[in-house]
């Protein structure tokens, strides 16, 4: 009985003895939830266009924040870097399209999914020896992003808001509803919800296929580069960074794997969710269930619907 009321009760209990904590709680939560989205809408934007699952997108996060940080150790200037980098993320959506799509397309979805293997360790291996494999430390001042918090009663407490989480909150939002508008409404959206649909009816209307290809790619190094500065503005830039990518994997479970708003959705609720275990639950079974709680919700979705709460269900006839 007294299990059941620390499991069941006792956390709501105090989530109303301490309504300031909650409300911090909430904040830190929308912050993860929100990069959580930007990390997974890079994977749902591969996924839709050539039915790949990227699984190099967690290392491109952490290739793009090395390129960055590393332009401005040789003395680029911060905001040059930034365009550099930029011009090296099309660089190497140019290049994955003429050297691993291109001569694969039509080959089973597994042989592609391996190819992202390949290209994960291969840009590994071309980081590490470009840029060495010790963390570094996000430009965050050259880039101008705040410093400091923000604090104000609530409830009788204060609530802290760090200036550099409300920027990376604000810029992911900015960029998830330009990147979902601008698929949407503009020609190129169009047509690259037609390649999703079929790449065969596709190229029937004179859709080029590679240079869709190269544009969605080269708007998921975008996303990746925007998720490592804000990263690693609140950590470090290190290929430790990789494993934060992994929380996608959850968030696509919940949005489904083909869903821009599910991709927002899946990880408002993963990274709240598990903030709230954390600091909830946390304490009863054990620390660390931050870790691994996002991963249990997913299992419990894949349970009841498998195929995401924006995902479309597929049925087979035979």
């Amino acid at each position: 009985m007294n299990l059941l009321y620390a499991i069941f009760i006792d956390p709501f209990v105090q989530m109303g003895g301490a309504p300031d904590l909650l409300v911090q709680t909430l904040w830190e939560g929308l912050v993860a939830g929100v990069l959580y989205a930007l990390i997974a809408l890079g994977f749902v934007l591969i996924f839709k266009a050539s039915g790949v699952f990227n699984f190099a997108q967690g290392i491109m996060v952490v290739f793009a924040a090395l390129t960055l940080v590393g332009l401005h150790e040789k003395g680029v200037p911060a905001f040059l870097a930034l365009a550099m980098t930029i011009a090296v993320m099309y660089g190497l959506a140019f290049a994955v399209e003429r050297l691993m799509l291109r001569p694969l397309v039509n080959q089973p979805d597994i042989i592609l999914f391996m190819a992202t293997f390949g290209l994960t360790y291969f840009l590994i291996g071309l980081g590490e020896l470009v840029f060495g494999g010790n963390p570094k430390v996000m430009i965050a001042d050259a880039l101008f992003l705040p410093k400091g918090a923000i604090e104000f009663k609530f409830a009788g407490g204060f609530v802290s808001l760090q200036k550099i989480d409300i920027a990376a909150a604000v810029i992911a939002s900015i960029m998830v509803v330009a990147l979902a508008t601008f698929f949407q409404v503009t020609r190129i959206g169009r047509a690259l919800r037609a390649v999703a649909d079929s790449h065969k009816a596709a190229l029937s209307v004179g859709i080029s296929l590679e240079q869709i290809w190269v544009i969605v790619w080269f708007a998921a190094g975008v996303v990746a580069l925007t998720t490592g500065i804000m990263w690693g503005a609140r950590s470090e830039v290190s290929f430790s960074l990789q494993i934060v990518s992994l929380k996608a994997l959850p968030v696509l479970i919940l949005g489904g794997f083909t869903s821009i708003p599910g991709a927002i959705v899946g990880g408002l609720i993963i990274g709240i969710g598990e903030k709230i275990g954390e600091f909830y639950w946390g304490p009863l079974l054990g620390s660390g269930i931050e870790s691994w709680l996002a991963y249990f919700i997913a299992l419990v979705f894949l349970l009841f619907r498998p195929q995401g709460l924006f995902g479309e269900k597929i049925i087979e006839r035979i």
